[in-house]
Parts: C-alpha cells; sequence; structure tokens
C-alpha cells in the first residue's frame, strides 16, 4: 500500500480553516469541495491514458485521452458524497458508483446498507472517497467489497486520516491489490471515541448537519 500526503500550502490553509469548529456548514462543504479538487490531483496522478491523434489549428500531433474502461468514483455515504463533485470536476467522464455504510458505534462493526456499483470491475481504476480515515473499518469494508467485483487498482482519497486507520487498512489489503491512500494530512491519533485528534469532528454532520 501506498501512502500519499499532500504537501501544499493551498491545502494545509484550508484544511485549517476546515478544522475551525466555528467554520459554518457552508462555508465547510466548500471547502472540501476545494481540498478534494486539489487532492484529486495526487490521486490521478497514475491514472490510465492512451495515445490520441488529434489535428491542432496548426498541425496533427499525438495527444493523451483517458483510456477505456473508465475509471469509477466512488463516494462512500453519507459523508463521502460531499466530496464527489470535487473528484469528478477533475474526471468528468468517470463512472460514479456509491456505498452505503455505517459504522455501529458501540461494536464498531461496519453495516453496508446500499451500492450502486457495476458486478465486474476488473481492469477498472477505482476512486473510493471518505473524508477521513479513522479507525479504517470503513475503508477496509469498501476495498473487499471493490476486491470481491474484481478490482485491483483501488485509490482511496481521504481529507484525514489517523494512524491506526492507515495500519489497519495496510494490515487488511496485505499484497491482495494495488492500493493507493491520498490524504491532506495525517493526525496524531484516535480518541477513546475513535474520532481523528485533533481531526475536524464528524464530517457528515459539518457537511449536513445532524441526522437524528
Amino acid at each position: 500500500m501506498q501512502l500519499h500526503i499532500a504537501d501544499h500550502p493551498l491545502i494545509a490553509h484550508k484544511l485549517t480553516v476546515l478544522r475551525d469548529r466555528n467554520t459554518p456548514s457552508a462555508t465547510f462543504r466548500q471547502l472540501v469541495d476545494e481540498l478534494v479538487t486539489l487532492l484529486a490531483y495526487e490521486a490521478t496522478r497514475d491514472v490510465a491514458v492512451s495515445d490520441t491523434p488529434i489535428e491542432t489549428p496548426v498541425a496533427p500531433t499525438i495527444g493523451k485521452t483517458l483510456s477505456e474502461p473508465r475509471p469509477i468514483v466512488v463516494p462512500v455515504l453519507r459523508a463521502g458524497l460531499g466530496m464527489l463533485e470535487g473528484m469528478t470536476r477533475m474526471l468528468p467522464t468517470a463512472e460514479v458508483g456509491f456505498l452505503g455504510m455505517r459504522r455501529d458505534d458501540d461494536t464498531l462493526e461496519i453495516e453496508t446498507y446500499a451500492n450502486r456499483l457495476p458486478d465486474d470491475l476488473s481492469g477498472r481504476q477505482c476512486f473510493v472517497l471518505d473524508p477521513m480515515l479513522a479507525t479504517g473499518h470503513t475503508m477496509v469494508a469498501a476495498t473487499n467489497y471493490l476486491f470481491e467485483r474484481g478490482a485491483r487498482d483501488v485509490t482511496c482519497v481521504c481529507i484525514l486520516a489517523a494512524p491506526e486507520g492507515i495500519k489497519t487498512l495496510e494490515d487488511a489489503i496485505g499484497d491482495r491489490a494495488d492500493v493507493k491512500v491520498v490524504v491532506a494530512a495525517v493526525d496524531e491519533r484516535l480518541n477513546e471515541k475513535s474520532y481523528i485528534v485533533p481531526g475536524l469532528g464528524d464530517a457528515g454532520d459539518r457537511l449536513y448537519g445532524i441526522v437524528d
């Protein structure tokens, strides 16, 4: 597994405002969108392309276009949905799938309650979106879901990660697939409630408000 921490002054600035508890939801959503667009440049660095002959106004040349089959972007509901537009802005021709997953706060077990994915992901580059890589259990479940459908090239795009979550994901993947994790920052640790410290709180609640 590869870990890439996007080290850029703009990312650091936006992340600081995002962490601030006084940042309102509307600003939070906008910052997530902007951050993901910046992270997408790093996440798609190895996206597959093919030589494509074209005619410019001056002369013929060979350019590059995204290869078939198209990449697929998979936000993990609900918080991952707030990252979708920022990612598809960079990959407008990508297909979009969805995974609905939730963590039981008592057992920390992951339940899958919805999915909209092709049955066969063989040969597809998959980009999984989830703002927080905390315990790692959700991302392990999501990547396993993709592996079961034949995916072997998976990039996980997260805003923040905890060391515990990174280790959990790395241990679970082993050598089964080529997985890359792209994050804006790796924070200190998890607290007793499995929140990232210093983190930014519950990303879903800050994006959309608290749902009882």
